[in-house]
């Protein structure tokens, strides 16, 4: 007989991006801060996976019902501007046009969810329910470690905001 009920729905949130190139280190250095909170709902792992896109791509695979990305993402607004974008819908997350979906070294998020898609097909598996996005306006993306002012600023705010995310998606599922 089970007791225990069923499991708590899974959520991986994932810093991903290059701390060598300045603010494309902001998905890490978020992911770094969210994890010392402390005050995450159970089931919500977070992890800095850096440019590991392909090792991301297979960890989703262990079945997680949403999944979270933090990242540098350019859309044109004021360096440190945040952005919230579903990604959940395949068609929503091709590789740009002559991109080149296997590097490992140019794995972009949308890269990444597209071999996670093929890979699904292939293996059976399920992606997640719900795919999320939580960006940051890069100031510069240039050689050199650490984030430039105005992005470091938006790093608290990208955390409050996961933590909005992973309590709502919690309650919904």
């Amino acid at each position: 007989m089970n007791t225990t009920g069923p499991a708590a729905p899974r959520t991986l949130v994932a810093g991903v991006g290059n701390v060598f190139l300045g603010d494309d280190g902001f998905g890490v250095e978020a992911a770094a801060a969210l994890a010392v909170r402390g005050d995450l709902p159970e089931g919500v792992e977070v992890a800095d996976i850096g440019i590991r896109g392909v090792h991301l791509a297979y960890r989703v695979l262990d079945g997680y019902d949403t999944l979270v990305l933090l990242d540098a993402t350019a859309r044109g607004g004021e360096p440190g501007t945040l952005y919230v974008i579903d990604a959940t819908d395949p068609d929503d997350r091709r590789p740009a046009e002559g991109g080149v979906p296997l590097d490992g070294h140019r794995m972009t998020p949308d890269a990444v969810l597209a071999l996670l898609d093929t890979l699904c097909a292939g293996t059976g598996a399920s992606p997640p329910r719900r795919t999320l996005v939580v960006g940051c306006e890069p100031a510069t993306v240039e050689e050199g470690i650490g984030l430039s002012p105005r992005v470091a600023a938006a790093v608290p705010e990208a955390v409050r905001l996961v933590g909005e995310l992973v309590r709502d998606e919690a309650a919904v599922q």
